[in-house]
C-alpha cells in the first residue's frame, strides 16, 4: 500500500471506531451503574446472611444457657433437700455456699440471656433494614437493565456491523501502523488516532502547523504526526472533508481627490 492508501484506511478505520464510540456514549454510564447495583446487592445478600448466623448462634447460646439454668436450679433443689439431713454446722456452711454459688450463677446466666436476647434484637433489626434496603437495590437494578437492554437492542446491530467493516479494514494495514494508530487513540481523550488540518491547525489539539509541514501532509509521501499530540495527519481532501476557505473582504479603494480640490 501506498502511504495515502495507508492514510486513507486509518481515517476510514478511525470513521468506523467513532461511531463505535457514540454508540458507547449513548449506553452512558449505564453499564458501570448495574455493575455498582450488583455488586451492592451481592453486598447486602452477605450481610443479611451473616446477621442471619450469628442471630442463630445468639439462640443456640440462650439454649445452652437455659439448660445451665435448669442444672443450677437443680442442683440447688437437692442441695436444700439435703439441709434437712444435716449432722453439723460444717455440712450445714458448705451446702449454703453451695446453694449460694448456683444461685449467682443462675443470676448470671440470666444476665447473659438477657444480653444476648438484645442483641437478636438489634440484629433483626439491621436484618430487616438490609432487607428492605435490598428489594429497593433489586428493583433500582432492573430498571437501569431494562433501560440499557433497550439501548442494547436498539443499537447492536449497527455496532456489529460497524466492528465488522472496522475489521475488514484492520487487515489491510500493516501490523506495525496499526498498533501504534491504537496506542495513539487509546491515549487521546477523544479516541482520535487520525485527524485531518483545519484552519492550518491540527484537528486533535487545535496547535498550529507550519506551512511547510502543511505542504508535507498535503504531498502524501509520508506518515505524519502532530508534534504536540502525537495523531496522525491527514489533508482534508483525502479524508473527504470539504473545507469552505474564507472570503477575503476587499478593502474599498480610495478614492483620488482631484488636484483642483485640493489647491481649493
Amino acid at each position: 500500500m501506498t502511504v495515502e492508501q495507508k492514510l486513507k484506511a486509518l481515517y476510514e478505520l478511525q470513521t468506523m471506531l467513532s461511531e463505535i464510540d457514540k454508540i458507547k456514549t449513548l449506553r452512558g454510564e449505564l453499564p458501570l451503574e448495574v455493575q455498582d447495583l450488583e455488586d451492592e446487592i451481592e453486598g447486602l445478600s452477605t450481610r443479611i446472611n451473616r446477621y442471619g448466623d450469628e442471630i442463630k448462634e445468639l439462640n443456640s447460646g440462650i439454649a445452652a444457657k437455659k439448660g445451665d439454668i435448669e442444672t443450677a436450679q437443680a442442683s440447688i433443689d437437692r442441695y436444700k433437700g439435703q439441709l434437712d439431713e444435716v449432722r453439723n454446722n460444717r455440712e450445714y456452711d458448705t451446702l449454703s455456699k453451695e446453694i449460694e454459688f448456683q444461685t449467682l450463677e443462675i443470676e448470671l446466666l440470666n444476665k447473659r440471656i438477657a444480653e444476648a436476647k438484645r442483641a437478636i434484637e438489634e440484629k433483626q433489626n439491621e436484618q430487616a433494614k438490609s432487607a428492605q434496603l435490598l428489594e429497593e437495590r433489586k428493583a433500582d437494578l432492573e430498571v437501569k437493565k431494562n433501560e440499557l437492554d433497550e439501548i442494547i437492542t436498539e443499537t447492536k446491530a449497527e455496532e456489529e456491523k460497524l466492528r465488522e467493516q472496522a475489521k475488514d479494514i484492520e487487515v489491510t494495514i500493516e501490523p506495525r501502523l496499526l498498533a501504534a494508530f491504537k496506542r495513539i487513540r487509546k491515549n487521546s481523550r477523544n479516541g482520535l488516532g487520525i485527524v485531518y488540518v483545519q484552519r492550518d491547525a491540527c484537528g486533535g489539539c487545535f496547535n498550529k502547523i507550519p506551512p511547510q509541514r502543511q505542504l508535507d501532509i498535503r504531498m502524501r509521501k509520508k506518515i505524519i504526526v502532530c508534534e504536540y499530540c502525537g495523531r496522525i495527519m491527514i489533508d482534508p481532501e483525502l479524508a473527504g472533508v470539504h473545507i469552505e476557505k474564507p472570503v477575503k473582504e476587499e478593502k474599498p479603494k480610495r478614492r483620488l481627490r482631484r488636484k483642483s480640490e485640493e489647491e481649493d
